[in-house]
């Protein structure tokens, strides 16, 4: 009769055993490959970011430097409006190809 006890006791353990390692495998392992996918996706739209911000830098000063005289005296704020609304179509372009794909749609 005790050996009976000790195989139940045994067959509780190990089941005991499983549903842990088939939470951790159906839980943490995911959870994991989603935030290494995260962690990358976050690095590249911060470089994205600044890429872009320095690309409108960029062009500011190519505006402001290469044009001559064009844009000297009371027309100097005409390259930050050109650059501005620039900038306000790249985003638009963005949020453009955001919305094409709603959120679980791929």
């Amino acid at each position: 009769m005790a050996r009976d006890n000790n195989g139940i006791v045994d067959d509780f353990r190990d089941t005991i055993d499983m549903v842990k390692r088939y939470a951790r495998q159906e839980t943490v392992d995911p959870l994991r490959g989603l935030g290494r996918y995260l962690g990358y996706g976050l690095i590249g739209s911060l470089l994205l970011a600044l890429g872009v911000l320095l690309l409108g830098m960029s062009a500011l000063r190519a505006l402001q430097f290469e044009t001559g005289d064009v844009f000297d005296g009371n027309w100097s704020w005409v390259p930050y409006v050109i650059v501005a609304v620039g900038m306000g179509i790249v985003i638009a372009l963005a949020i453009v190809a955001i919305s094409r794909y709603p959120q679980g749609s791929r």
